[in-house]
């Protein structure tokens, strides 16, 4: 049986998540950095920016980096946070543990110039009535001409068979691999690790539930919220998508 996200990133993901991207906090950081300037997001940011699903703080560094201040970054798990933390360095980074679908509560109406959610955070929510409400959320949070930022792995066509099974990274100490058992509105992601400890191979392994959500509806549900789509595109296996606040 699947757990929550939660459950996943405490009891098993935050530990590898890290050691699975195979690149230094600060490179992951700059690569970030060159992503938002290729969408149009930055340099000159100045105001408040939000990091919905924040990790341990590539987009977060990011968004510093490119001139936003403060960065509320927002996450459940306190081991990533606690991880964001120890690398802010001085960058006006603030962490947040708290829900993403709490937005509201989290930020004053209007007071937001740039707000991300990245990652495959999106896909994580419940179901798709989260989804149409974080996007209300979000308007009401950013000022007019304000900026979101979304990118999330696009599940929307199946897989089937043996390309069920995703190898993530491996080491002299450490294998990862991905499983995904798809149903009609959700996948079920079964992630494997095996650790060497002392010469022996240790396995840990948790399942959760991912939203399946095609470009074409997340467009159409940002344009009902009233949002103006600027850019929708691929970017390294993950659908991106920046919207305005329109005046």
């Amino acid at each position: 049986m699947s757990g929550t996200v939660e459950q996943h990133y405490e009891g098993l993901l935050s530990q590898h998540y890290s050691w699975m991207f195979g690149l230094p906090v600060e490179l992951k950081a700059t690569e970030q950095l060159t992503l938002f300037k290729a969408l149009g997001v930055g340099p000159g940011l100045s105001g408040l920016a939000i990091d919905l699903g924040c990790g341990p703080g590539y987009q977060s560094f990011a968004l510093a980096d490119l001139g936003a201040a403060p960065v509320l970054a927002i996450d459940t798990s306190r081991t990533l946070l606690n991880e964001l933390d120890s690398h802010a360095g001085g960058r006006p980074v603030k962490t947040m543990r708290a829900d993403i679908r709490d937005l509201s509560s989290l930020c004053k109406p209007s007071s937001v110039e740039t707000l991300v959610c990245m990652g495959d955070t999106l896909t994580h929510l419940a179901d798709r009535t989260e989804v149409q409400r974080l996007f209300a959320d979000a308007l009401s949070a950013l000022k007019v001409g304000g900026t979101l930022v979304l990118t999330y792995r696009d599940l929307s066509q199946p897989v089937e068979g043996l390309d069920r099974f995703l190898p993530v990274r491996a080491d002299d100490d450490r294998i990862m691999t991905c499983v995904l058992d798809f149903h009609p509105e959700t996948v079920t992601v079964t992630d494997i690790v095996y650790c060497r400890d002392n010469g022996e191979w240790r396995m840990e392994k948790s399942s959760y539930e991912k939203l399946r959500l095609d470009p074409t509806w997340i467009e159409d549900q940002l344009r009902d919220a009233r949002f103006r789509i600027d850019r929708s595109e691929r970017v390294g296996g993950l659908q991106a998508i920046v919207a305005r606040k329109p005046s």
